[in-house]
C-alpha cells in the first residue's frame, strides 16, 4: 500500500505541473502553425494577395482546466482576410493553396510527441 500512496502523492502533485505545461505546448504550436501558415501564404498568395498572410492570427482560449483550444486563421476584418476562403479552399478560377492544412501537417507530429513526452512525464514515479 505504500507504494500505492505514493503514486497518489505523486500524481496530485504532477496535476498542477501537467495542466501549465500542457498549456504551455498548446500555445507554442498555434505560434509555429500561424508562422508556418504566413510562410506559406507569402509563397502562394501572389502579388494580389500580399498583405493576406498579416491577417493570419489565432485565438486561444480555456475550456476549464484542462482543455485549451486555439483557433488559428484568418481574420476577415484583417487587411485582405476575407481572401481566406477563396486562397485556402479556391474557387472556379483558381486552384486550392492548403496552407494552413500544410502548416497543421507539419505542426502535428511535433505536437504530439510533445504531448506524449508530457504524459510519459507525469506518470513516471519511481
Amino acid at each position: 500500500m505504500s507504494d500505492v500512496r505514493r503514486l497518489e502523492r505523486h500524481l496530485a502533485r504532477s496535476i498542477p505541473r501537467l495542466r501549465r505545461d500542457a498549456r504551455a505546448v498548446t500555445m507554442r504550436g498555434a505560434v509555429n502553425i500561424k508562422r508556418d501558415w504566413r510562410a506559406n501564404a507569402r509563397q502562394t498568395a501572389g502579388k494580389h494577395g500580399r498583405l493576406y498572410p498579416r491577417s493570419i492570427g489565432f485565438d486561444f482560449a480555456a475550456y476549464g482546466p484542462d482543455i485549451w483550444m486555439a483557433v488559428i486563421g484568418p481574420d476577415k476584418v484583417g487587411p485582405q482576410g476575407a481572401l481566406g476562403n477563396l486562397l485556402e479552399y479556391g474557387s472556379v478560377h483558381n486552384p486550392p493553396h492548403n496552407d494552413g492544412g500544410r502548416a497543421l501537417a507539419a505542426e502535428l507530429p511535433r505536437f504530439e510527441a510533445q504531448i506524449q513526452l508530457l504524459a510519459e512525464r507525469g506518470l513516471a514515479w519511481w
